[in-house]
């Protein structure tokens, strides 16, 4: 599974709507691609977001998820 599809797979485990989910394919836009890196500061994509937050990359998800941290930050408990 590529790296998005398991970002993906992570949300709704959490209990998160699909189709509540802000996606933008970057791979379209170099520039859009390189710009997030930069507002991030994280050299990897995808990027999750939580309210505007920056939460980390898809190896940083399912480090959260393990741990039950994710579903806490998703749900407004962290």
């Amino acid at each position: 599974m590529r790296f998005s599809g398991r970002a993906i797979q992570l949300l709704k485990a959490c209990g998160v709507d699909p189709k509540t989910v802000k996606t933008v394919n970057v791979l379209d836009d170099a520039e859009i691609r390189q710009g997030i890196k930069e507002y991030s500061n994280w050299p990897t994509i995808p990027q999750l977001y939580v309210k505007g937050e920056f939460i980390g990359g898809s190896d940083i998800m399912m480090e959260m998820y393990e741990s039950g941290e994710l579903q806490q930050v998703i749900n407004g408990q962290a």
